[in-house]
């Protein structure tokens, strides 16, 4: 009987977990996946991926269990200027045509304070994939007026694209290159718990 109990009380306590590490689903009238790069190390070029899909998943109590990974249309990349856009997805960077997608995927996240986190995942461009950090901010639950559970985050890293098979680059004559190596990564997500 005591076995039983156990038994029980075990599979009683994982149902109850799972259903806390709830499913939440990105808001993307409130949401985006952008990028920042230097250009002719004078200005930064801004620029964003308009069509992606994410699985996540976490209690808003254990954040740090979170969990996530997105699947990102290079097609859909905007930099407000079609003639860069036509370049970014020649085989000069992207190379959209055999690497339509690019795709991120979390391996662990750390608490470092109140709101703020350290995730660890693969990120895939051109079929390379590197290990990257994201340095997350945010994951505060709030109820929306029409009783919508909702979070924020924003998360952020600075990645080097020549790792990842983006090698086009020319120099200039007072030192740099047109496009920078260095490029930051800017995510900003609203999500609603899936009922």
């Amino acid at each position: 009987m005591k076995k039983i109990l156990s038994t029980a009380l075990a599979f009683g306590l994982l149902a109850a977990f799972s259903a806390e590490a709830a499913e939440w689903t990105v808001d993307k009238v409130h949401s985006k996946i952008g990028f920042a790069v230097k250009h002719l190390t004078i200005s930064t070029v801004r620029g964003e991926f308009t069509s992606y899909d994410a699985a996540i998943h976490f209690d808003p109590q254990k954040p740090e269990q979170l969990s996530f990974e997105a699947t990102i249309d290079v097609n859909s990349i905007s930099t407000e200027n079609d003639r860069r856009d036509t370049h970014l997805k020649s085989p000069d960077f992207f190379d959209a045509e055999h690497f339509p997608t690019m795709t991120f995927k979390s391996k662990t996240a750390q608490k470092i304070a109140d709101g703020q986190f350290k995730v660890t995942g693969d990120l895939t461009i051109r079929g390379t994939t590197r290990e990257v950090v994201l340095d997350v901010e945010g994951l505060h639950q709030v109820v929306e007026l029409v009783g919508i559970k909702k979070t924020a985050a924003t998360a952020t890293a600075t990645i080097n694209r020549q790792d990842f098979g983006l090698t086009w680059s020319q120099a200039i004559e007072t030192g740099g290159l047109i496009v920078d190596d260095m490029v930051k990564i800017i995510i900003e997500v609203e999500l609603d718990m899936k009922s």
